[in-house]
């Protein structure tokens, strides 16, 4: 046999950081592997707060899942992003919208309702302080032992890498953006 002495996990944590494009992407790629696998799904999306292209999808793809697949949009927006931060979103309602999805990820990923359980963007939420390293320590520590998580976002805490499996760095090489080239729907959202 060609995998002699290997061994299968019940669940694994799977990162998708960087600066590049593509991290939502692949997470959204991940929950059609799992849905076409028969699995169970929740997709809870921290920061996300206006309407994107991912929002359009799961919502129609959840009649044919129905409850297999289970989605929770949180957050206010972009946090102290300069231009990009939502207008009139207090640091209060930031810090309390991240709270309750918080919350919802942590009753999700404990449940054993589920095989996979996606936190988008969970990594900028903490790393902007709307939520602690050790929130996402006891997140991902504290999960069902066959729930496999997908934490998505920038800058995923280096002093936690040894609790992912997976770790994929999304570099940006180039993106329109930085010339002031707004962002193309189907594309960046």
């Amino acid at each position: 046999m060609a995998f002699e002495g290997y061994q299968t996990k019940d669940s694994v944590v799977v990162v998708y950081t960087g600066e590049g494009k593509g991290k939502t992407t692949a997470s959204l790629g991940l929950m059609c592997r799992a849905l076409g696998n028969r699995q169970r799904v929740a997709f809870i999306q921290f920061i996300k707060y206006w309407g994107v292209s991912e929002h359009v999808f799961i919502r129609d793809i959840q009649e044919i899942y129905q409850n297999q697949l289970f989605f929770y949009k949180g957050g206010k927006g972009f946090y102290k992003a300069g231009d990009l931060s939502e207008v009139n979103i207090t640091e209060e309602q930031h810090l309390k919208a991240a709270k309750a999805t918080f919350d919802q990820a942590i009753k999700t990923s404990q449940s054993g309702k589920f095989d996979l359980v996606i936190c988008d963007e969970i990594n900028n939420a903490v790393h902007d302080g709307l939520l602690s390293t050790e929130q996402l320590k006891k997140l991902i520590t504290k999960k069902s032992g066959r729930t496999s998580l997908c934490l998505t976002g920038r800058n995923y805490p280096k002093r936690l890498y040894n609790l992912a499996d997976i770790i994929t760095s999304m570099d940006k090489i180039k993106h329109h953006f930085d010339d002031k080239f707004l962002a193309n729907k189907g594309i960046d959202f």
